[in-house]
């Protein structure tokens, strides 16, 4: 069994982030669930459209806590095409209800409820498990008996965990026409254990976020301590758990059953990174629709829930119209790969996520650098849930001081000045030699955007754990970093940046190692960088 350091303020940012997260939720809901009044009964009307609160039968009868939204106008001699909206991770059943009004407004019958285990819903948290997906279901029947929802149209959406499930479901039930599935996941085990590495934080702000709000089940318990102890006797057991979550391991019977599949997420997202969203994607090969922007995880749809202007709900409202009504609103003629820049204002589309980059260019790594491990150098990737809220609200990536970086414990190479601009698209790849003076370690790559003054903004970044190499023996790595869209002013160089600790993610160095990255004649080092032509 090998465990993980996992330096204090990675354990110590999750728990803050946690509590951050969980008081959010207290300040629109009840302080406890267990202790939870129970919802208010009987229909209540609003401009527009009327809402009813109930508990809905989910599968083996477990009570789902949810509200109906009708539009005003029904009177029964007509049927409206149907939304199913389960909660986010953590949140309360009222998380939708702003754009659960504008829905029924326009003509839907919208169900949003809490997923089992969390706030007024009975059972355990089952983390998208077997019991959510035959859940989802279990609501469309009760909408269906119950509300005025068209058999013939119905779609599914949400946001984090009720992305998830809503990706989920539509490989488990045909009836799912449209979905609209945002800053979620396509493969768990990808997103929170890329390249064997624990995201840390993200895993303690999840487990701590459960457990405030919910009753996660035994097995959840026994993964999250398995994943954050790095308990490597369980990783085959994790792996599978994982999978069974991913709707990637789904991805057969998702086409078969056809859903239009609407997929967005930020840039900066420190718990579902945009890379498995985008690999998801070009496999899907039914209607699809995939937008990156900045911000982190859930803050671009944020403030579309308070029923602010939010082009991400926007374009959702859009996509449901299309799919579920018949309208012929565009959004079906419009290039199907959206993506707005970190740097720059407004949307580039493009016919496929493979053709946004037009092509590649390399920042060599050449001589050799050797470096301690187990000290953090100064370069991060930044806190979960904040950086990629700065970077979208304050264009403040996280930063370092290139030239004032301890080349002890960071390995550094920087490029030329460039000319003119570079607009980074896509995912960066690294490519490398490493060697180990011990069997097990990791280690995190930066690409930095640096000005005159040797300050460096983040532009990406991505971790690597390996276990059980021979020591002294050179091996190669082959990392993707996380994609990105990123304009590098003329005058400005990209800098290469590779340390051995990150407050982001668990590190598997033993004491006193150290990591040697070289740069054979037969097989150069480098970073091969997507651009995009103006």
């Amino acid at each position: 069994m090998t465990h993980a350091r996992i330096p204090l303020r990675a354990t110590a940012a999750a728990a803050v982030s946690a509590a951050l997260l969980a008081g959010a939720a207290l300040g629109v809901a009840p302080a406890a669930a267990q202790a939870a009044p129970t919802a208010p009964a009987g229909t209540q009307a609003l401009s527009g459209a009327t809402v009813k609160f109930v508990d809905i039968p989910g599968d083996g009868g477990t009570k789902l806590a949810a509200n109906v939204f009708t539009p005003g106008d029904a009177d029964g001699s007509r049927r409206y095409p149907l939304i199913v909206l389960p909660t986010s991770w953590g949140m309360p059943q009222i998380e939708y209800i702003a754009q659960a009004k504008k829905l029924a407004e326009s003509g839907y019958v919208v169900v949003g409820y809490n997923a089992r285990g969390f706030w007024q819903s009975g059972g355990e948290i089952e983390t998208a498990g077997p019991p959510d997906i035959a859940d989802a279901s279990k609501v469309i029947d009760w909408a269906l008996a119950h509300t005025l929802a068209d058999p013939d149209r119905i779609g599914m959406g949400g946001v984090s965990y009720g992305a998830g499930i809503s990706l989920l479901a539509s490989g488990s039930d045909p009836r799912i026409k449209a979905v609209v599935a945002m800053s979620g996941w396509a493969d768990l085990t990808e997103a929170i254990y890329g390249n064997r590495t624990q995201h840390v934080q993200a895993g303690a702000l999840l487990g701590g976020a459960g457990a405030l709000t919910g009753r996660p089940s035994a097995e959840l318990k026994e993964i999250m301590a398995a994943f954050l102890g790095s308990d490597l006797s369980k990783e085959q057991q994790m792996l599978a758990w994982g999978k069974k979550r991913s709707p990637a391991a789904y991805l057969d019977r998702i086409n078969a059953n056809g859903a239009a599949i609407m997929l967005g997420n930020a840039w900066g997202d420190t718990i579902f990174p945009p890379n498995q969203y985008a690999d998801f994607y070009e496999k899907l090969t039914g209607p699809k629709r995939l937008e990156f922007r900045p911000g982190d995880h859930a803050t671009a749809e944020a403030t579309g829930l308070f029923g602010l202007p939010n082009d991400v709900w926007t374009n959702a409202h859009r996509w449901f119209d299309r799919y579920l009504k018949g309208d012929r609103n565009g959004i079906d003629r419009e290039r199907p790969v959206q993506l707005k820049s970190r740097t720059g204002d407004g949307y580039e589309g493009y016919p496929s996520w493979s053709a946004v980059p037009a092509g590649q260019r390399r920042v060599p790594l050449d001589g050799t650098r050797r470096i301690t491990a187990n000290v953090d150098s100064g370069a991060n990737g930044g806190v979960v849930m904040l950086s990629g809220a700065l970077d979208q609200f304050l264009k403040l990536p996280p930063m370092a001081s290139i030239p004032l970086l301890p080349r002890a414990f960071a390995a550094v190479w920087q490029s030329e000045r460039y000319a003119t601009e570079q607009r980074v698209r896509g995912a960066a790849t690294l490519h490398t030699t490493v060697t180990s003076d011990k069997a097990d370690g990791t280690a995190v790559a930066y690409l930095y955007d640096v000005g005159p003054l040797g300050i460096g903004k983040l532009v990406t970044n991505a971790p690597f754990t390996f276990h059980d190499k021979v020591p002294g023996q050179p091996f190669g790595v082959d990392l993707e970093l996380f994609a990105t869209a990123y304009d590098v002013p003329a005058g400005h160089r990209l800098a290469v940046v590779v340390d051995t600790v990150d407050p982001l993610y668990a590190e598997h160095n033993p004491a006193g190692a150290h990591l040697t990255f070289s740069s054979p004649q037969d097989d150069p080092s480098y970073l091969s960088v997507p651009l995009r032509d103006r």
